[in-house]
């Protein structure tokens, strides 16, 4: 079941719902629950609440796995491009299209790990150890869940990082990755689309060679060097939208959850 609450998102002093997904038994099974959280919430279980018209098939997904577990999506801001500041979590180079926004992303990731998430192990039965805690996202929100992977590494021991938007920042975000202790029983999933891929000229065959796989295989053998177990997914024909990530959702699942 699906319950929606507001919550503040105090850097802005604005709402951010939340979209918390509840096993269906949960009010009669007395059991305590992983969670996993995802960046824009919205998109995650109904097209109707999704941006673009099409979720992510969550609810669907969830209501047919073998593993149970607590799912909190964390709505973004939708004014204007608030969105791209608030999961933005390295200053960009002055030539680079994000220099227009202010890097919020720490403050959100602090956010989120001292208020979202003990609001959530207080009102709800979770596991709360990192081990059975888990953070997700697609393109600025994948690179959202690298970064709660790499600087909150305390508190998230597993990353579903989905076409994640990593090229802009990789000098800060390697540099980052060297200096942080990563646990070695971190999980990350690594993926990107052959139609998204800078510099794949046939997107109907797997990607071994574009920038895109670079970036990507660059953070997962950085990861690995850490003890860390992670899988890198090139989607043949996979784009940069939700119809696409939808399919990717049972491979990450079972991925970073040993199914």
């Amino acid at each position: 079941m699906l319950i929606k609450r507001d919550f503040l998102y105090t850097p802005k002093g604005k709402n951010r719902p939340l979209h918390i997904w509840l096993p269906e038994d949960y009010d009669s099974s007395g059991e305590w629950y992983p969670v996993m959280y995802f960046f824009d919430g919205h998109n995650l279980f109904f097209d109707a609440d999704a941006t673009y018209g099409k979720s992510w098939g969550l609810k669907d997904f969830l209501e047919g796995w073998g593993k149970r577990i607590i799912v909190v999506g964390i709505e973004c801001g939708h004014e204007g491009q608030e969105r791209l500041s608030e999961y933005l979590p390295y200053p960009a180079n002055k030539d680079s299209w994000f220099s227009a926004f202010a890097p919020m992303g720490d403050a959100t990731m602090a956010w989120i790990v001292n208020e979202i998430k003990p609001f959530i192990d207080r009102e709800y039965r979770t596991i709360p150890f990192r081990e059975c805690t888990g953070i997700g996202g697609s393109s600025m929100g994948g690179l959202m869940a690298l970064y709660g992977a790499v600087r909150y590494n305390r508190w998230f021991s597993k990353a579903a990082c989905v076409s994640s938007a990593i090229g802009f920042c990789m000098r800060p975000l390697m540099s980052d990755m060297r200096r942080n202790a990563m646990s070695p029983d971190t999980r990350i999933f690594l993926s990107w689309g052959t139609k998204e891929a800078w510099g794949k000229k046939n997107p109907n065959t797997d990607d071994r060679s574009s920038k895109t796989y670079g970036f990507n295989k660059r953070v997962a053998d950085q990861a690995a060097s850490a003890g860390a177990a992670v899988k890198l997914c090139c989607q043949i024909g996979g784009g940069h939208c939700e119809a696409d990530w939808e399919k990717q959702v049972p491979e990450f699942m079972d991925f970073l959850w040993l199914r």
